[in-house]
């Protein structure tokens, strides 16, 4: 038992060290298992294997396979058990069908958990209706407010006219795909001028709507020069 103890400890210091060494910090929680995980994936992969930033930049990426305010609620208890008092918190959560409150909410619990730490921030990472609406942005300006079946049957149709397989919930090299198929850079663009458009509102009556390109943005900056060049 007491070498159990050590080794826990041990461990503990270890990974105390090595999160020292990160200038940059990004804690992101996802509302969905695979599909958002996935694409943020890809941004980590590329980050830690560029090497002016890969000692700099810490990604940890948490599936929560949970909702709207439940996102939040996962990130605040991981903070605390993990003891983390600097870095960005980013939420990544869909309105899909939650009540309009707990989409809204999300929101307002960053907004209050900001004002105790300057140095540790929540970020409410929305998508109105899903995901897929921030992936449309990187071929159309969309300004329909369509079920989510609607919009993946538009990714469907533009991955078949541009020679790619079939789109799917859960696609490994989603964020390779949007990145050489689409536009980053439009996306982002797109994305901004919705936000424009509908500013003063709540986010659940931003009908379609997604803030996902602010980490978008943030995580380019790290991206080596011939991929950042997609995004920035």
């Amino acid at each position: 038992m007491p070498k159990k103890v050590g080794t826990t400890q041990w461990r503990k210091q270890r990974r105390k060290e090595y999160l020292e060494k990160k200038e940059y910090r990004y804690y992101i929680f996802c509302e969905g298992e695979q599909t958002e995980p996935l694409y943020f994936e890809g941004f980590k992969r590329l980050i830690e294997d560029n090497p002016i930033y890969k000692d700099m930049v810490l990604i940890e990426i948490e599936p929560c396979a949970v909702e709207t305010m439940r996102v939040i609620g996962m990130a605040e208890r991981y903070v605390h058990k993990n003891r983390i008092n600097r870095g960005q918190i980013w939420c990544v959560y869909d309105k899909d069908s939650f009540p309009a409150k707990d989409f809204n909410g999300v929101s307002e619990r960053a907004d209050k958990l900001n004002l105790e730490n300057p140095e540790l921030q929540y970020h409410a990472t929305w998508s109105n209706e899903c995901i897929e609406f921030w992936f449309i942005l990187h071929f159309a300006y969309y300004t329909s407010n369509n079920h989510r079946s609607e919009y993946i049957k538009f990714l469907n149709d533009k991955f078949k006219e541009l020679g790619m397989k079939k789109y799917q919930k859960n696609m490994r090299d989603i964020f390779d795909a949007l990145m050489e198929k689409g536009s980053p850079k439009l996306a982002i663009r797109y994305a901004k001028r919705i936000m424009e458009e509908n500013k003063g509102k709540m986010p659940a009556d931003i009908a379609p709507g997604t803030k996902v390109y602010e980490l978008v943005e943030e995580l380019a900056r790290y991206l080596p020069e011939n991929s950042k060049i997609n995004f920035l």
